[in-house]
């Protein structure tokens, strides 16, 4: 079980550190052309300028939330505060696509793909920290 929950995490941190880093400095506009069939170009310059704004915003926030993960491997898998605000916050992620799921539609079949190979990923993690027994250690 500890390769499944290393391949899992390594995979998506490894994802989320690579998408966060492109989205927030490298290439915004390829994210939505590709993600989105947006060109972003057909926008009104207020519209484009402000949405790149907070697109490029977002994914600094998921960037940083990937090198935390990376930064605080061990104690994500020994200390029960760094776990369950790991979990947290990849559950969040997983809980938002669901919502959007039941509340805008279908989206397509990549980001399927992506709800769930988190959730696979969030479950995997979750039973390995249970088993390892951080939650009935006392510890922090």
């Amino acid at each position: 079980m500890k390769l499944l929950k290393n391949f899992f995490f390594y995979t998506y941190v490894g994802l989320v550190i690579l998408a966060g880093a492109w989205g927030a400095f490298f290439n915004p506009n390829l994210d939505f052309r590709y993600l989105f069939d947006l060109d972003t170009g057909s926008l009104s310059t207020y519209t484009q300028i402000n949405m790149l704004s907070q697109y490029r915003f977002l994914r600094a926030l998921e960037l940083g939330f990937g090198v935390f993960a990376i930064l605080f491997y061990k104690e994500i898998f020994s200390v029960k505060k760094f776990n369950g605000l790991f979990l947290a916050i990849m559950g969040f992620g997983i809980l938002a696509r669901a919502v959007s799921w039941i509340m805008d539609g279908t989206p397509s079949g990549l980001f399927i793909f992506f709800f769930a190979y988190e959730a696979a990923g969030w479950g995997i993690i979750y039973l390995y920290s249970r088993k390892t027994g951080i939650y009935n250690a006392g510890r922090k």
